[in-house]
């Protein structure tokens, strides 16, 4: 293999950029040359493609989002889409393809194997919800963001003696609201995968306060009680309606703060940097040796190969006993 396109696709994820910079050099270094699909797959449709040199990926590995810049793309569902994609890729001299993304990105990737691409994935998307591997790219770097907000929110809080609810992303799984609720500290943490009793929650803020407690810290991840949409009012948030009915169960002052895109943004953490840098350059190494339909990850700290239909069959389910640590600290 001579010449290879890279692509993001989907929500962007701190680290994306650190991939991209990996896998473009180390191509480069096997003598293959790199294109750049911007946009996605509708960026491949639609032949927005530039070719990369060392200097393209210059300065990057520090910068969360991506240079190559991610897009929806309805026409990618269909087959003439597809086939569009397939002869900008034969046009461009495009003999495999390292994309970068979650769940929908791999199924795309699986799409165009099938017609003859050969495709690896590198995992990338903060709510780590990608299975067979332990982190996703962007995961390490969400989850301090928003333990870094709700440690500022529990100083303001203890000085007024305030519940507060905060709303993390996490629309179908709750990694993201567990790893971050647990780390921070948080009385409460409100996941997908978990029935809650409101107020029982209520119950056990009023007796925190009545031994002693200044304040408590409820994570809720947003899609909690059912998501709500992008064009549903802000105030229409499930962390506003539970912060709405705390306040009132408990009569006190009840603050809501939801962390929204934020998770996303910030400088990729030494973590999510040092992945996506062997995340690249393994991706390379399997389109070298002529491997196809493949997802690169992490076991253990070892990277690992997996098929991707093994990874697209299922999602990653929550780890229940750090859920259960967390319940278990919420009781004393």
């Amino acid at each position: 293999m001579k010449r290879i396109g890279i692509l993001t696709s989907g929500g962007d994820a701190p680290g994306m950029n650190a991939a991209i910079r990996a896998a473009t050099r180390c191509a480069l270094y096997n003598g293959m040359s790199v294109v750049g699909v911007n946009r996605g797959y509708q960026g491949l449709i639609e032949g927005d493609m530039f070719d990369m040199t060392s200097r393209s990926v210059g300065d990057i590995i520090q910068r969360a989002g991506t240079m190559l810049r991610s897009a929806r793309s309805d026409e990618f569902m269909t087959d003439a889409g597809r086939r569009k994609a397939l002869d900008q890729m034969s046009r461009h001299g495009i003999e495999g393809l390292v994309v970068i993304g979650g769940d929908g990105t791999f199924r795309g990737a699986r799409a165009l194997v099938d017609m003859g691409t050969p495709v690896v994935g590198i995992p990338a998307t903060i709510d780590n919800d990608i299975s067979l591997t332990d982190y996703t790219l962007g995961f390490d770097t969400a989850v301090n963001t928003a333990v870094d907000a709700i440690t500022k929110i529990r100083d303001t809080a203890s000085s007024h003696g305030r519940s507060n609810v905060i709303e993390v992303m996490g629309r179908d799984t709750g990694h993201l609201a567990l790893a971050a609720g647990l780390a921070g500290g948080a009385e409460y943490i409100l996941i997908p995968e978990v029935p809650y009793d409101l107020d029982a929650i209520c119950e056990g803020i009023k007796a925190g306060y009545r031994r002693g407690k200044t304040h408590s810290i409820i994570v809720v991840a947003e899609g909690v009680g059912g998501y709500h949409s992008p064009d549903e009012p802000h105030h229409e948030s499930i962390g506003f309606k539970i912060g709405e009915a705390v306040q009132e169960r408990t009569g006190l002052e009840t603050r809501v703060t939801v962390l929204g895109y934020i998770q996303r943004g910030g400088t990729p953490t030494a973590r999510d940097r040092l992945l996506a840098t062997m995340f690249g350059c393994k991706a390379v190494e399997l389109l070298k040796e002529g491997q196809a339909a493949k997802v690169v990850g992490v076991v253990g700290g070892e990277i690992r190969v997996f098929d991707v239909d093994e990874v697209t069959a299922t999602r990653k389910k929550v780890d229940l006993s750090l859920y259960n640590v967390a319940v278990m600290l919420s009781k004393v």
